[in-house]
């Protein structure tokens, strides 16, 4: 059952919750409030529909063991360190931040609550012993679907819709335009960078601008379905894919297949490890071996060799066999990165500020 719950020290501020009771032991707890804070609504369809999937399947493993409340909507910034404090007021034992821009409040607020567990969802800074991060390798499912783009693509113009220029989206578009460049020689790439992670109006635009461009396979790192309305308006001369969620109103065209960011494993194992107090700090990076990164199905739109070429790429990058960033990669300038053979490392791509070669443009400052 949901209920609106009043949060009180600070300004008040309104937030759901299911279920409830916490006791603390000395060695776990007998029950858990955990709380979960988003930067779009749990009905966006992608980003955030994914984190509430997986605080549902926490509810659902735990049942009456844990309360799960959450906030919506809550804005990167100075906003969310009052909703961190006032979750953390209100009795969470465990707070899971889930956007790149909450990473400082994340560790301001978990400075002055000690006893409290904080999870930051694709941030780097853990400054204080009760703050861990997690977060997923999006550029293996970039790289799948930069098979498919430049497989399909019929005018060798592909776009892709940028939210905010940090590594975690530098990778994403790296990835895609490396193997959609690898199928097919001719392949262009034009970025379009919307400086929002949910705004339907900014994604349309974006999508209606590279359109314009001639344009004719659309990947996003953003999080509404509004690329692909946009790209349903075409009658099938544009193809895109779902983001965060499958997004499977628009299959079989026109998204022909998807990224999906499954979030539950995460959350119920550490929610899990609070409860039998097994907790410890943790710095996680999963992927598509890990089930962390699920490809969508890849829909009849797609050629049958194009579909089985995607799928044993898929099948590689989860058997340790293909890493997205091997060498002979160059940076946009033409100097290398990385040699022959060689595998780029986690620090490098974690903190990626560059295009490869090939990609035409700047990255905004």
């Amino acid at each position: 059952m949901k209920r609106r719950t009043i949060l009180k020290g600070g300004a008040a501020l309104g937030f759901a919750s299911m279920l409830g009771g916490k006791m603390a032991l000395a060695q776990g707890l007998e029950k858990a409030k955990v709380g979960f804070v988003y930067v779009g609504p749990i009905g966006d369809g992608g980003w955030t529909f994914q984190h509430h999937q997986g605080a549902l399947a926490v509810q659902e493993a735990y049942g009456d063991k844990v309360e799960i409340v959450w906030q919506e909507n809550v804005p990167e910034g100075a906003d969310a360190e009052r909703v961190l404090t006032q979750m953390a007021l209100s009795g969470c034992n465990i707070i899971f931040t889930t956007s790149f821009g909450y990473m400082d409040p994340t560790n301001a607020v978990a400075a002055k609550f000690p006893d409290i567990k904080f999870e930051h969802a694709t941030g780097y800074k853990r400054e204080h012993p009760n703050v861990s991060t997690y977060n997923a390798r999006f550029y293996e499912g970039r790289a799948v679907q930069g098979h498919i783009a430049g497989k399909m693509t019929k005018s060798n113009k592909i776009g892709y819709i940028g939210s905010f220029p940090i590594p975690e989206v530098i990778m994403g578009i790296n990835s895609y335009y490396l193997h959609a460049k690898k199928v097919n020689p001719n392949v262009e790439l034009s970025i379009v960078w919307a400086f929002t992670w949910f705004d339907p109006a900014k994604e349309a635009d974006a999508a209606k601008a590279l359109i314009d461009q001639g344009v004719d396979v659309i990947a996003s790192h953003t999080d509404s379905t509004a690329p692909l309305a946009e790209a349903a308006k075409t009658n099938g001369a544009v193809i895109g894919f779902g983001q965060a969620s499958d997004m499977a109103d628009y299959k079989p065209s026109p998204r022909v297949s998807s990224i999906i960011d499954n979030w539950a494993p995460y959350y119920v194992k550490r929610v899990g490890a609070l409860l039998d107090g097994t907790y410890a700090q943790l710095d996680a990076w999963e992927g598509i071996a890990g089930g962390e990164v699920e490809i969508g199905e890849i829909t009849d739109a797609v050629p049958a060799d194009v579909k089985a070429e995607a799928e044993a790429m898929r099948d590689a990058i989860a058997a340790g066999t293909y890493h997205p960033f091997t060498g002979p990669i160059n940076k946009q300038d033409g100097s290398a990165w990385l040699a022959e053979g060689a595998v780029a490392p986690d620090g490098d791509l974690l903190g990626m500020m560059f295009y490869v070669e090939g990609i035409t443009g700047d990255i905004p400052s």
